[in-house]
């Protein structure tokens, strides 16, 4: 029996010896495309090859892609572990032909590698063909079935439609026919009973599909037109995880030695065995799939957080721990300790993972911690409303729980049916759609055809001038939540797109007299996006596109600081800091590093020093353009996990600072003039994240402190000794405020002892109210005081406070139990002082902006309880 190394080792074999270029996976988080947070084909990193922004170099290429499927129109997620097939991290092996072979050599090699190299019986395969569509007026591949026909009889060779056969990349873009292949792993028994033919497509464990080959010949347009490609190309991706199982004689991904090393670990870690109970079965199913999509996103670089990419890794996470935590009785961290066995499974052929291991298990370790922590708090506010539910579980309740702690639904449901109460789902999936409507309107964008002017593609001459003449290429009209505006490509811009953590350029398209500013740059499928708000008043004549200068200098003044600062890092704690994200403004620059412990104060000291050092030293620049990748490894320059480089890079090189890097720097670095580091934090177990202001921001924060000084000199009329004239307040303004503590602790003393002599009786509460001369505090202290004590009292208080008022109102025992709450008594009497409050059942308080009203909402008081 094959193992999952040897599957893969064969795949990439046949291609090679078939003239493909084996290029290694793409990070599996994707950086460059507006249109995915992850990559989720095979074909992501090569979609600017059929999109005909790049040139191709390799016309025949073949790789293993590491993919992730969890949103958006590729959701897994809730299949995942359920089933035994679908996954959020999963492998794609796959062949590419751009615009050389196409359907013939396509099948031929298919075949010939799952029937000749992986010797699967032919008996047990079915093909599937793109059968026709009326509304797009194709007709059916025939070319296909024919093709097929040559190693399959007919009755495996079965026609489906547009649904099934027919891939799009998106609303518009390239697509084409496509034709699958699937087996039948049955038992004979259940073959006898059911052909294999009536079970394809229909979602059934055994008969399922591995490898789909996609034939792209039409581009749809933003009307849904279909026009025919210049080039055909072939996109093929096969199922690792699902070829396995085909392979190695299995009925289960997760029974293959893909999977099988970590679920044998986390069975060992709980004490259960796999394949028992199926609840049991399910949670270690989903634990073995999940940690596999956490690392490898850690690896590329993408931390668990509350926001875009880094929210849906924290999802997969937390999704990993509930169900530990609920099915297999782990109420501790587990998931970190089981990187060391991916490792080795997979760390091999995606060296990242060996690389990143220790920061890999800290982050998960950390997130782990912090989560469970989360869930007995969810757990503890479970029971309360299960407790208030009164047998129905509110909708919007549970979908507080599901929003706020991370509680599945069926968690919910599970423990809310313990306890006899049932969960309304309706309001639940109301509530759930609401958030999916508001997420989609808030990233919905529209995008129209590009408008074609002129063939070509974009030379970036940024590194060299600020401006140049230009003509547009294409434009195009897109609208989302900024509203309607124009994304222009040119043949020539010295515009640079945001990337390498450091943002787009703006400045203007001049034409004539008008001047249209550039409000973006981005990279878009390797096109160069300038984003406008209306278009140059002729689009055929030529512009001069001109970068605003200033900006750009202060932009170039951060990166290169990024460089030195990244430099003193290593040199000061060690080599084992890495980047791990970066930001380079105008007006600031952050840096995100691998370190372990909090940068102390003297070790940012030594930082700081040693940058500065390098900026009087005016270190000159030394740039190296399109330099092959191992020349500039031996050069000693730095690559960045999550980055995906080319053969030839570009290195930068200040001194002993040296990078791969595509962005703007200074000439020499004295032009950086000054640094400062205005802060350090823990961002995530493991990433520290520093941020600084450099040349003309350094100037300012150095002046503001400098005029604050010279401020305190003028108030303290120039001491000899500032700190000590400072410290010298400090310490009488904190012996004058516990004399001021003293004296409202005598004046609440004083009022206890008194204020109920005022007390009057209306219907059956001894009401008291008065204005005091209190604070908020001293109001709340004497309120309490009198609590416990006067169990009939109604006592409103009120007092001035400035410009503003504050009521206070406490409510006995007695009273509440007749139904008079202090919200409800607060409400009423707020109105008087222009304000609002609240507060618990017996106690509220509101603030106002009428100190005036105050006697009237004290004379108010009384008629309330009529």
């Amino acid at each position: 029996m094959l193992t999952s190394r040897e599957i893969r080792q064969a795949f990439l074999d046949h291609f090679a010896q078939r003239g493909h270029a084996i290029v290694p996976s793409a990070p599996m988080v994707v950086k460059d495309d507006p249109t995915l947070m992850f990559t989720n084909a095979g074909m992501n990193q090569f979609k600017d090859l059929f999109l005909g922004n790049r040139p191709v170099t390799e016309p025949r290429i073949a790789d293993t892609q590491k993919c992730l499927r969890v949103s958006g129109k590729h959701n897994d997620l809730e299949e995942v572990g359920i089933d035994t097939y679908h996954h959020t991290m999963f492998e794609m092996l796959g062949n590419w032909s751009f615009g050389d072979y196409f359907k013939q050599e396509a099948i031929q090699w298919a075949w010939e590698l799952l029937v000749d190299t992986y010797k699967i019986d032919p008996a047990s395969i079915y093909v599937t063909y793109f059968g026709g569509d009326a509304t797009d007026k194709l007709e059916a591949d025939n070319e296909t079935r024919d093709l097929w026909l040559k190693y399959l009889p007919a009755e495996r060779v079965l026609p489906f439609s547009k649904k099934d056969n027919f891939w799009e990349m998106g609303d518009t873009g390239p697509c084409g026919p496509c034709t699958e292949i699937h087996v039948d792993v049955r038992s004979a028994g259940e073959k006898a009973k059911t052909p294999g033919k009536d079970l394809v497509n229909n979602d059934h464990p055994q008969v399922i599909e591995i490898w789909n080959n996609v034939f792209m010949q039409y581009e749809r347009k933003a009307d849904t037109s279909l026009h025919p490609l210049p080039a055909k190309h072939v996109d093929t991706g096969m199922g690792f995880e699902r070829l396995c199982m085909v392979l190695q004689g299995k009925t289960s991904n997760y029974d293959t030695d893909v999977f099988q090393p970590l679920i044998r670990t986390l069975a060992q870690t709980c004490g259960k065995v796999y394949g028992k109970e199926e609840k049991g079965d399910i949670a270690m199913r989903v634990i073995a799939d999940h940690v596999r999509a956490i690392a490898f996103a850690i690896a590329d670089g993408q931390l668990p957080s509350n926001t875009g990419a880094g929210y849906v890794i924290r999802r997969i996470l937390r999704r990993a721990v509930r169900y530990g935590y609920s099915f297999l009785g782990l109420h501790e961290p587990f998931i970190h300790g089981l990187v060391p066995v991916l490792v080795g499974q997979m760390g091999e052929q995606f060296p990242e993972l060996a690389r990143q291991q220790e920061l890999i298990s800290s982050v998960i370790l950390e997130e782990e911690r912090s989560f469970l922590r989360t869930l007995e708090l969810g757990t503890k506010r479970l029971e309360q409303l299960v407790a208030e539910s009164g047998g129905t579980l509110e909708g919007a309740k549970a979908f507080e729980l599901f929003d706020t702690f991370g509680f599945p639904i069926d968690l919910t449901q599970l423990m809310a049916r313990e306890q006899g109460v049932e969960v309304d789902m309706k309001g639940f999936e109301k509530e759930l759609k609401k958030q999916k409507d508001r997420s989609r309107a808030a990233t919905a964008i529209t995008t129209g055809d590009w408008t074609e002017l002129k063939s070509g593609s974009t030379e970036f001459v940024g590194y060299d001038m600020l401006s140049t003449e230009s003509r547009i290429l294409r434009y195009r009209k897109v609208k989302d939540k900024a509203g309607d505006r124009y994304q222009l490509v040119l043949d020539r811009t010295p515009f640079y797109p945001e990337g390498g953590g450091q943002v787009g350029d703006l400045g203007w398209l001049k034409q004539g007299n008008a001047k249209v500013p550039v409000l973006d740059t981005r990279r878009e499928n390797q096109l160069i996006v300038h984003f406008t708000a209306e278009l140059p008043p002729d689009v055929s004549v030529p512009v001069v596109a001109e970068v605003d200068g200033h900006r750009r200098r202060l932009t170039r003044r951060n990166h290169t600081a990024t460089h030195l600062l990244h430099h003193a890092l290593r040199k000061v704690l060690g080599k084992h800091v890495e980047q791990k994200g970066s930001l380079v403004a105008p007006d600031r620059l952050r840096f995100d590093i691998s370190h372990f412990a909090k940068v102390t104060d003297e070790e940012l000291a030594l930082v700081e020093a040693e940058v500065k050092d390098l900026i009087r030293a005016d270190i000159p620049l030394e740039e190296y353009r399109d330099k092959p990748v191992k020349e500039a490894m031996a050069m000693g320059a730095m690559a960045l996990f999550g980055e995906k480089y080319g053969d030839s890079v570009r290195v930068i090189k200040f001194g002993d600072s040296v990078e791969l890097c595509g962005g703007n720097h200074v000439p020499r670095t004295g032009e950086i003039g000054s640094i400062r580091i205005v802060s350090e934090g823990a961002l995530a177990a493991g990433i520290r994240r520093i941020e600084a202001i450099t040349s003309e921001a350094a100037e300012h924060y150095v002046q503001e402190r400098l005029d604050t000084l010279e401020e305190l000199n003028v108030l303290l009329k120039h001491p000899a000794d500032l700190p000590t004239a400072v410290k010298h307040l400090l310490e009488q303004n904190a012996v004058l405020t516990k004399e001021l503590e003293k004296a409202a602790l005598e004046r609440v003393a004083r009022l206890q002892a008194t204020i109920l002599d005022g007390a009057v009786e209306v219907n059956g509460a001894r009401v008291v109210a008065q204005e005091v001369d209190l604070d908020a505090n001293g109001m709340r202290d004497l309120a309490f005081r009198l609590k416990d004590a006067n169990k009939d009292l109604l006592l409103v208080l009120g007092a001035r406070q400035g410009e503003k008022a504050l009521l206070a109102v406490l409510v006995g025992e007695e009273l509440l139990a007749k139904g008079l709450t202090a919200p409800k008594i607060i409400k009423e009497l707020a109105s008087e002082i222009k304000g609002g409050g609240g507060g618990q059942p017996f106690y509220a308080t509101a603030g106002g902006k009428n100190p005036d009203g105050i006697p009237a909402a004290l004379k108010k008081v009384a008629t309330l309880l009529g």
